[in-house]
């Protein structure tokens, strides 16, 4: 995205109550490389949480640190590797197309609608494969990459009618071509699946796009439809969760589906949410900023204005929960995010985690994993059946 000094302008958000002891991780590698945004920002933590109103307050310390809200059943394990398990999709071809949205019924699961995709193996981990298919959107024309891993309850067959919940995950740096969830530098699936076994995570469906079609920064696309560009925000938010729903066994509505991301996937992660909460019920923004500064909105400032989580925060329009952090590291990081999370207007419930001493670098958002994961348990619905 733009220079330092800019993209580095729109990250506060706090809440010292949470005790994240894992930092949730997407921008770049430990040591700023180029496939994040470490190099743009330094990070620093502070305390206080806003729950729809301008000020925030802090929450209890037993609030932060409580476990999640219900158990997530225990591990099993995975189906045999390259397998295809109840509704999952067979390693093939990678060129998937979303499919249109089932009609409502009056269960708690919505099983896969199809047309099954076909997905190709990107790597193993020590919870199951990520697998990776390209998604061309319907709705968007977007073609682009889409990771995915199924937490190794979805291939038991003791769980073959539950539905699953989503959490989309969004990268730091421009994420063109890549994402770095995927990446080891980022364990979240062996994360969540030991959780899972220990009852304090849900087994949650990963899914991992790119965000760019481009690694020039100058081509940003901010997770939005900017007028002229792909409409990489239609593909976000429309065909991806078709796309989702088309093969994997899902829970009924928006109450089983998180965003999370880090740096410039913070941003998207917010945004998302706060323009589509009749899609997401939660997401945690990690050292994020909230003022998009592409420059392809130039010319286009109402347009920008309607993609901005800044002014987003305070329009009172979104029944979302939002855990946003920040670094304590850096004091500049600290009060941008402090200043957005200050704006919040109910029904928007916002909290601020600062992670002491935490820099806005990869090995920091690793250590916020485990804290995230349950904070998302607590405010999402875990798997379901009829």
């Amino acid at each position: 995205m733009q220079p330092q000094s800019s993209r580095f302008r729109a990250v506060l958000t706090g809440a010292t109550a949470f005790t994240l002891a894992a930092a949730l991780a997407a921008c770049g590698s430990t040591d700023g490389g180029d496939k994040g945004d470490s190099a743009k920002a330094g990070a620093g933590r502070g305390a206080a949480a806003a729950t729809g109103s301008s000020s925030a307050s802090t929450p209890s310390a037993s609030t932060a640190s409580s476990a999640p809200g219900s158990s997530a059943p225990g591990a099993s394990a995975p189906g045999a590797s390259g397998s295809s398990a109840p509704g999952s999709p067979a390693a093939g071809s990678t060129t998937a197309t979303a499919a249109p949205v089932p009609a409502a019924g009056s269960g708690k699961v919505l099983m896969p609608t199809g047309p099954q995709a076909a997905f190709g193996k990107a790597r193993d981990t020590a919870a199951g494969q990520i697998m990776m298919t390209t998604l061309t959107g319907p709705k968007s024309g977007v073609s682009g990459k889409v990771w995915v891993w199924l937490p190794p309850e979805y291939n038991d067959p003791k769980y073959a009618k539950t539905g699953f919940p989503v959490l989309t995950l969004y990268a730091g740096g421009q994420s063109a071509g890549y994402n770095t969830w995927t990446d080891n530098q980022l364990p979240i699936q062996e994360v969540d699946a030991d959780l899972a076994k220990q009852g304090k995570a849900h087994p949650f469906i990963m899914i991992m796009p790119v965000q760019n079609l481009d690694s020039n920064e100058a081509k940003a696309l901010e997770c939005a439809d900017i007028p002229g560009q792909p409409k990489i925000g239609t593909w976000m938010a429309e065909d991806i969760p078709d796309f989702v729903r088309a093969n994997f066994r899902t829970v009924k509505g928006r109450d089983g589906w998180g965003l999370m991301g880090a740096s410039t996937g913070a941003f998207c992660s917010v945004k998302l949410a706060l323009q589509h909460p009749d899609k997401f019920k939660a997401a945690v923004p990690i050292d994020g900023y909230f003022n998009p500064d592409s420059p392809l909105w130039k010319g286009y400032e109402t347009d920008r204005q309607a993609n901005s989580p800044d002014l987003l925060v305070a329009q009172g329009k979104a029944d979302v929960r939002v855990l946003a952090t920040a670094g304590g590291a850096n004091a500049y990081e600290i009060k941008l995010v402090k200043a957005w999370v200050a704006k919040a207007a109910a029904p928007l419930t916002v909290e601020y985690y600062e992670q002491p001493g935490g820099k806005h670098l990869t090995t920091d958002f690793k250590k916020m994993i485990p804290d995230t994961l349950q904070w998302l348990t607590k405010n999402l619905a875990g798997p379901q059946s009829d």
